[in-house]
């Protein structure tokens, strides 16, 4: 028997949704660490394969003036792994679109926008660490550093590598840390007696940990999870959380405005689910869900008691003045782009 050309016409209709579905892309800005990009396109992808993640990644700084420089004209449809303090810039720039994912509610109140319906939503904190080399330190006599201030001695002398904050969240969050830990004055003046033993700024937050796990520098002032990875993987590194205190940042995603598409709730719904809060725990100590975070190898016990009380609003609403003077007195040691 034929059917009717009206259920043909709708039965048409069907498959050709259900191939556009099939074959939705969806672009992600990212600064997630480049090795770890596949397995958290393929996590989300389980649940769902309609969905294909395109990739663009670099780090915390180059994305984030990447997303600014493309206000008018914006080619991401989502960010899934920024730092809380970028997102806030973005926000005050009229960069996002509010949504409240599924689940939101059961995230850390300090891992959510306030606003409702939220513009981000975090995933887990990455904290600084030290990353030193023993078999270096041997090599040149250095005893392990307890504190910040104890880089700043002469023993040190160009044996440091650190982030350039303008380039890296890594970076970023030690300076805006350190300015709130010591106050502005002080925290200049650390700086400065810092720089003297500085060998370079890398334009990468793992960049330093990674030299120092090879050889290329004794000290590393990177984050637990890089440190955690080369520690783990073989490296000579013994992981250092001065004593002052840790500077951290949250990840986060988020929705860019005028992106506001189905498949970019349906990865803000996956990235603030239980099943995404235990992959970030995979890598990381501390995630935005209470209750699912387990141990990290190689990470301090109790690693929240070791964080600074952070100002995020005041991180975000003073990177651009923060930046500027950090750039005219240490630009001299960065390495090339």
């Amino acid at each position: 028997m034929r059917k009717p050309l009206k259920h043909l016409l709708a039965l048409s209709g069907t498959l050709f949704a259900l191939t556009a579905q099939a074959n939705t892309e969806l672009t992600v800005y990212t600064a997630l660490e480049a090795e770890d990009l596949q397995k958290y396109a393929e996590r989300f992808n389980q649940d769902h394969p309609e969905i294909t993640i395109k990739w663009v990644r670099d780090s915390t700084g180059i994305i984030t003036a990447r997303l600014l420089a493309e206000k008018d004209n914006p080619r991401a449809d989502a960010v899934w792994g920024l730092a809380g303090t970028s997102l806030m810039l973005l926000q005050q720039q009229g960069l996002l679109e509010g949504y409240a994912p599924k689940g939101v509610e059961q995230l850390n109140p300090l891992y959510r926008d306030k606003q409702n319906p939220p513009q981000w939503v975090g995933m887990d904190a990455w904290m600084a660490a030290i990353c030193f080399n023993t078999v270096e330190a041997k090599k040149h006599n250095l005893t392990p550093p307890t504190s910040w201030q104890d880089l700043t001695k002469p023993e040190y002398q160009n044996h440091i590598v650190m982030p350039h904050p303008a380039s890296s969240g890594t970076g970023y969050l030690d300076v805006s840390a350190w300015l709130q830990t010591f106050g502005e004055d002080k925290g200049w003046a650390y700086m400065d007696g810092l720089h003297q033993n500085i060998k370079s700024y890398t334009h990468s937050g793992s960049k330093p940990c990674k030299m120092a796990a090879s050889g290329e520098a004794a000290i590393g002032i990177s984050f637990a999870f890089r440190g955690a990875r080369e520690k783990e993987n073989g490296a000579p590194l013994e992981l250092i959380f001065p004593s002052e205190g840790l500077g951290w940042e949250m990840e986060a995603a988020a929705i860019i405005k005028g992106k506001q598409s189905d498949a970019a709730k349906t990865l803000l719904d996956w990235a603030v689910s239980e099943k995404a809060n235990q992959l970030y725990n995979e890598g990381y100590a501390i995630v935005a869900m209470p209750g699912v975070a387990k141990p990290v190898k190689h990470f301090p016990a109790e690693p929240e008691k070791l964080l600074i009380k952070n100002d995020f609003t005041w991180a975000a609403a003073n990177r651009e003045r923060i930046l500027s003077q950090w750039q005219s007195r240490y630009e001299g040691k960065a390495e090339a782009q």
